[in-house]
């Protein structure tokens, strides 16, 4: 190694070599390498980075959405970066085994992974101990709001009117969409908090996703369905169900005409399923500069607008410094609405 290091004290350099020479009884192979690292070769291997192939680790199945929207990204970053980057699906534990294999691996930029919504929910279950401040964030790239459903067919015009009703029949009404303490579960019952009403005045029926619940909706099984609006499109579209808000800060443009919380009800309350960009903690700054950059490029590009628009996903840019502000922030309010239903730990 050339580099050339100040000693302390003094105005003389050394190269490496002497250096290590003149210390060698003093230096172990892993403190020589601490060393380099802190002598700036990491910055130097940086401007090199990536030499290799990246994988990105997907915490949920293959097929979802979660898996679909990481593919895309991966596609348009490897033509940024000039290496592959692979598509690994890592499932099991509600999300644990993945997000755990993405904090788990080196922080040298060559496994990075999307993150989502369950990681600021999954610790206060104490499922795992991985939480937001667990990773190195590089981007925000999707946000899907919950809406909030009804059978075409119901009486309710608003979602005012809807409230209103669970308020003068406390327990009557029952809703779906998720497991128990699942996104769109949490959702409802913060809206409800929120609106100052207890959250088991709408008892949850517990499904295996947006799906089954929209069909127990439908059925009659359940009166509201407060999953999000891409997940309720087909059914909208075919006549069968209508949304009567969106729990966001402003309108779906799936749906222009859905409004939000804030203009029907003047609730501020706001939640969703979303998905980001992660690397392992400790992520050397330059690497993480130049993912972020190679997100951004994807996530302005026409390929991933399009993607996204006919998927009916909703999309939402943060860098890093915003990425990490959202996560702390929906880990807050997660904490409280789980806390408040009963699921935290």
């Amino acid at each position: 190694m050339s580099l050339a290091i100040r000693q302390a004290g003094c105005d003389d350099t050394v190269n490496l070599e002497t250096y290590v020479t003149l210390h060698r009884p003093l230096i172990t192979r892993r403190a020589l390498a601490l060393l380099a690292l802190s002598l700036g070769l990491g910055a130097a291997s940086a401007q090199t980075y990536p030499d290799r192939p990246i994988t990105l680790i997907v915490p949920w199945g293959a097929g979802g959405g979660t898996d679909a929207v990481a593919r895309m990204i991966g596609n348009l970053m490897e033509k940024d970066l000039g290496q592959p980057v692979n598509v690994v699906n890592r499932t099991g534990g509600s999300g644990v085994v993945g997000h755990s294999a993405i904090a788990g691996a080196a922080p040298d930029g060559y496994t990075i992974g999307m993150i989502t919504v369950e990681i600021a929910m999954m610790h206060h279950q104490k499922l795992t101990e991985l939480n937001p401040t667990s990773y190195t964030p590089i981007a925000l790239v999707n946000l899907d709001p919950a809406g909030f459903q009804v059978r075409a067919d119901s009486p309710y015009k608003t979602v005012g009117d809807a409230l209103a009703a669970i308020k003068a029949n406390p327990g009557k009404f029952k809703a779906s969409g998720t497991g128990q303490g699942g996104i769109w579960h949490l959702a409802l019952a913060g809206w409800l908090r929120d609106a100052k009403v207890d959250p088991a005045t709408v008892p949850w029926v517990p499904s295996n996703g947006a799906a089954p619940g929209l069909q127990d909706l439908v059925a009659g099984g359940v009166e509201f369905a407060p999953v999000s609006l891409p997940e309720a499109r087909s059914l909208i579209d075919a006549g069968k169900v209508k949304s009567l808000a969106v729990m966001a800060s402003s309108r779906a443009a799936l749906f222009p005409n859905v409004p939000t919380l804030k203009e029907a009800t003047g609730s501020d309350w706001a939640t969703g399923a979303w998905r980001g960009i992660a690397a392992p903690k400790g992520l050397p700054p330059a690497v993480a500069t130049r993912l972020e950059a190679s997100v951004k490029k994807a996530y302005d590009s026409k390929e991933y607008k399009d993607f996204m628009a006919q998927r009916g996903f909703g999309l939402l840019w943060g860098g890093s410094t915003e990425f990490a502000s959202f996560m702390a922030k929906a880990d807050a309010d997660m904490k409280a609405v789980m806390t408040a239903v009963g699921i935290a730990k």
